[in-house]
């Protein structure tokens, strides 16, 4: 066989796997590493074996080692390969798909959503979401098959498009992880004062304490927690469904049958600012931010590609599975909580002497079911807390990408000899601190801030990925590569793809909407809808210009490396499960 050659002519790096590490066509690099027989030459960063075994504490960055130019080539490094630990099974992905995006935005957003738009309003947002979240988890799991790396749609973004798009997209992700964790202890916070009012600083401590454990073990143990904690949150989902099936139908002793009565008054929709068909619309629309929170983080099942075993099958399958279980579990959710609470119930959004409650709690309150509520709360808890580990997870490895293209200090490669980016989570601790502006403000009006600074940039996450596989397809079609060459993929995602695009772009773009409409200007509502923009716009260029970078032509992309190297790369078979985690796998699968 011809050897694998850059597209700057030099032969590329070798993987301990012995496969062929990839180059694109913008730059290349050389690596020295003593020969391992030597044992008095040892090569720093090689703590870890790939088997979780090690001599050292802590790796020094790859950058140190393998040669400055490192960030400018490979977009499979060696230093992914070496430093971090494949401990993410394809069960880990599933759920970690699932344990990412159901949490506050599904057991606290459901009410704000129902307040807003009605109970038939925030079904038909919601149902508009799932479907562009249904076209960004099919065109992620095209590319990502192809190309399974740390950072995953951030690197992508470089090598289909533009490398300052790469830089901006990496960058505003980090900044979206770091307001996502103090959001989910926010919404914690809110929680607990169903049971409690005890300072909630004492939760905000306690639960940053408990996400930076977890983010600091081996990434099968952070996978296993999240496995677990999927579990319950399924099962809690799945129990929620069937109660308020019961409440509504009058199941519950003394409980009168409710059914649709909600629709009929107050009605399934609420008139939003205006009045008439205009202002239902409008109430309807004003559910899409808070359904992209909901949905937040089915993206970032990728982000670990390089920590994932046999990620070109993995990927696309938990692609495939999350989608379709995410849309069930949360159209049936919005559609139960239309029926069991009105949308002028002021504990929806804290008005009045009460706090903001989960539209579930609400309902089971309602139906005299005295156990019922503090159960639900607490596993609405533990979701908050498990969608915090997801943010953590997904905007470390995105953080340590960039420092490995160059894009971020080389102090973020430092990893454990287990093959975590501690540097990466201890910067991320810092920004926890952002919880204990509950302290000084409701905390669910904190909480909301950080929902639509969140949203904005989650946007903009689904629009990159999105716009990379529409490069990927222009460029194979441009270079005359069959698409039966991908590792998967589907036909009608040449459609979905851009409709989803123009979907994701509206949106951003109309997210703050009220602040411009009569006597509803508010700067803090202003600034938490668009701030995103020109963060996003200011790092594109800046980046552009610092680097002088150009758009990568379609000609150019170097697809056909891409391509020899994942068909050469022959995947392990999969991991046998054993006891109650094969009989888990079976029945979800």
């Amino acid at each position: 066989m011809t050897a694998l050659k850059t597209p700057s002519g030099r032969e590329p790096l070798k993987h301990k796997n012995g496969q062929p590490s990839l180059f694109p066509s913008y730059g290349t690099m050389t690596v020295s590493s003593p020969p391992a027989t030597d044992p008095d030459l040892k090569a720093p960063g090689l703590a870890g074996d790939g088997n979780g075994n090690s001599n050292e504490s802590f790796t020094q960055p790859a950058s140190e080692h393998l040669g400055d130019d490192e960030h400018d080539g490979d977009l499979v490094t060696a230093a992914e390969d070496r430093d971090l630990q494949r401990g993410l099974a394809q069960r880990h992905l599933s759920m970690l798909g699932i344990a990412g995006s159901i949490g506050t935005g599904l057991f606290l957003g459901l009410g704000g959503a129902v307040q807003k738009g009605g109970p038939l309003g925030a079904l038909l947002g919601y149902a508009v979401i799932g479907l562009v979240v249904c076209s960004v988890q099919f065109a992620l799991g095209e590319v990502a098959a192809l190309l399974p790396v740390t950072g995953s749609f951030v690197r992508h973004a470089e090598f289909f498009v533009d490398p300052a798009l790469g830089f901006a997209i990496g960058w505003n992700l980090v900044y979206g992880n770091v307001l996502s964790i103090p959001a989910e202890i926010t919404a914690i916070c809110t929680l607990f004062q169903y049971w409690t009012d005890i300072n909630p600083a004492v939760f905000i401590v306690s639960f940053i304490v408990l996400t930076v454990t977890v983010g600091m073990t081996f990434v099968r143990v952070f996978g296993e927690v999240e496995f677990v904690f999927a579990l319950l949150k399924i099962m809690l989902v799945v129990f929620l469904i069937i109660l308020g099936l019961v409440i509504d139908l009058g199941g519950i002793p003394g409980t009168p049958r409710i059914g649709f009565r909600y629709w009929q008054d107050p009605g399934p929709f609420v008139e939003y600012i205006a009045t008439g068909d205009w202002g239902k619309f409008l109430g309807f629309w004003a559910v899409m931010t808070g359904a992209v929170f909901s949905f937040a983080g089915v993206e970032s099942l990728a982000m670990a590609a390089a920590e994932t075993r046999n990620p070109r099958r993995a990927i696309p399958r938990a692609c495939k599975r999350v989608f379709a279980r995410i849309v069930l579990f949360y159209m049936l959710a919005v559609l139960i909580v239309g029926m069991l609470v009105a949308s002028n119930d002021e504990r929806l959004d804290g008005s009045g002497s009460s706090v903001a409650q989960s539209p579930f709690v609400i309902a089971a309150s309602a139906a005299g079911i005295p156990a019922i509520p503090s159960v639900v709360n607490a596993i609405v808890i533990t979701s908050a807390w498990s969608a915090s580990n997801q943010s953590l997870l997904a905007g470390t490895r995105v953080l340590y990408g960039l420092a490995l293209k160059g894009q971020a200090p080389k102090i973020f490669l430092r990893t454990t000899s287990w093959g975590t980016p501690y540097m990466c989570v201890l910067l991320f601790t810092c920004f926890m601190s952002l919880s204990f502006m509950s302290l000084s403000q409701d905390a669910i009006t904190v909480f909301w801030w950080l929902v639509s600074l969140t949203a904005a940039g989650v946007l903009v996450s689904w629009s990159a990925i999105l716009f990379n596989h529409i490069r990927l397809r222009q460029a194979m079609k441009r270079q005359n590569i069959d698409l039966s060459r991908l590792p998967w993929h589907n036909k009608w995602t040449a459609y979905t793809s851009p409709a989803a695009l123009f979907m994701c772009i509206t949106i951003l773009l109309t997210g703050g909407f009220t602040v411009f409409t009569q006597g509803n200007w508010d700067a803090a509502t202003f600034v938490s809808a668009y701030l995103d923009i020109p963060i996003i716009l200011t790092a594109y260029f800046f980046w552009k210009i610092f680097k002088k970078t150009k758009i990568v032509s379609l000609d150019d992309i170097p697809l056909k490396d891409a391509f020899e190297q994942a068909e050469q790369n022959v995947e392990e078979p999969e991991e046998k499960e054993t006891g109650w985690i094969r009989s888990v796998n079976w029945i979800w699968n």
